[in-house]
């Protein structure tokens, strides 16, 4: 009786030591990510502003649109992992059945077919695969032995290559790319050998040619032309381009301050408040703007990375480094697009420019990161 009367009086004094679980880890909340993500969004409606030319309709927008986001971001950071993982593929089967209706029933503007319309409501089905892809190849992955055989590739490569396919039919190569780049970072972090990775980048060197000649549409190639030489039509095709270089140089070091650069104010940089808002950055706040800005993203880069490293499962793991890693993407081609070292894809840069669907989307993608860090042990798949 006394040993017993002993053991309960332990097990309650070990229970009094243990750890309070915070209010942040209840609500499955990584306070440094959202922090971060706060403060990009600060700087993208004041960014916003200036480049609207003072229009504060499009802020008033912008607001209610990051409301929105982070407040998805948040709900889906409370849904267990399991229940992406067995719900994924159900998500991908619906995400394929909806891009065939954008090509039978879509509607369109400016030569690309990119949105249905339901009762009113319209939306970019490409969208949802931006979450769907990544979840879909790491729940395949995730049910296989590691790392994956040839087999197991072509059925991850086969996965990633439909909704991509499907989305450059419509088309629209930008939002193409990220989502197959979502896919393959799964399968690269699932231990891809360097001899799958090196056959892989044979075939793309082969299929260059057969690409550029029948796979391209003429504005595609035109793009890349452009890219090559943006003088031969300066007040075409490389009007975008020459006037962010513009732009971005005039900025200099410090810049010429908020609400002051020309090319924006004066309506000769194209696009300014959604894929080129960076050129207005560059121009108010010159390098030490951009290296600011730079710094913003790697620190979310690196959180992200973080919690994909501490994940518990595969699933988490793969799933967090893919959001990741597709985050870096969307930084890298907006602003080598900008910069005129990329073609001319129409990415926006993420949490700065302006614009609904991708934001939330996009928060979204960080609310299944902070479900993966904040998952409990006690969780098993």
């Amino acid at each position: 009786m006394a040993s017993r009367d002993f053991s309960h009086r332990l097990s309650d004094a070990h229970g009094s030591l243990r750890k309070p679980v915070s209010l942040a880890r209840r609500l499955h909340i990584d306070v440094p990510l959202l922090v971060l993500l706060l403060v990009l969004a600060s700087v993208g409606l004041g960014m916003l502003y200036s480049a609207s030319g003072g229009d504060m309709s499009y802020v008033r927008r912008q607001s209610i649109f990051m409301c929105l986001a982070f407040l998805g971001m948040l709900i889906v950071a409370q849904v267990p992992l399991d229940f992406y993982r067995r719900w994924s593929p159900w998500a991908y089967l619906g995400g394929c059945a909806l891009l065939v209706g954008v090509l039978l029933f879509g509607t369109g503007a400016k030569g690309a077919q990119r949105w249905l319309e339901i009762a009113g409501f319209r939306f970019q089905p490409s969208e949802v695969m931006k979450l769907g892809v990544p979840m879909a190849v790491a729940a395949f992955l995730h049910q296989r032995a590691q790392p994956p055989s040839l087999v197991t590739v072509i059925g991850a490569l086969a996965i990633v290559a439909v909704p991509a396919a499907l989305i450059v039919r419509q088309p629209d190569l930008g939002t193409s790319i990220l989502i197959a780049a979502s896919g393959l970072f799964a399968l690269y972090l699932a231990g891809l050998s360097w001899k799958m990775i090196g056959a892989a980048a044979m075939g793309v060197l082969v299929a260059a040619w057969p690409i550029w000649q029948w796979g391209l549409r003429d504005y595609q190639r035109q793009r890349i032309l452009t890219l090559l030489n943006p003088d031969d039509d300066r007040f075409g095709a490389g009007w975008n381009i020459f006037n962010s270089k513009a732009a971005i140089g005039s900025g200099g070091t410090y810049g010429k301050g908020y609400l002051q650069g020309t090319q924006s104010q004066l309506d000769f940089l194209p696009e300014s408040h959604t894929d080129f808002i960076i050129a207005v950055l560059a121009e108010e706040w010159g390098m030490r703007g951009v290296l600011l800005l730079l710094l913003l993203y790697v620190l979310v880069i690196a959180r992200g990375i973080y919690i994909s490293f501490m994940a518990q499962h595969l699933f988490g793991r793969l799933l967090a480094g893919s959001i990741t890693l597709t985050f870096f993407v969307y930084v890298f081609v907006n602003i080598g697009m900008v910069t005129g070292l990329l073609p001319v894809v129409g990415v926006p840069l993420p949490v700065i420019s302006y614009g609904g669907t991708s934001l939330i989307t996009l928060m979204a993608g960080f609310g299944i990161l902070m479900a993966v860090g904040t998952e409990r042990r006690r969780v098993h798949f």
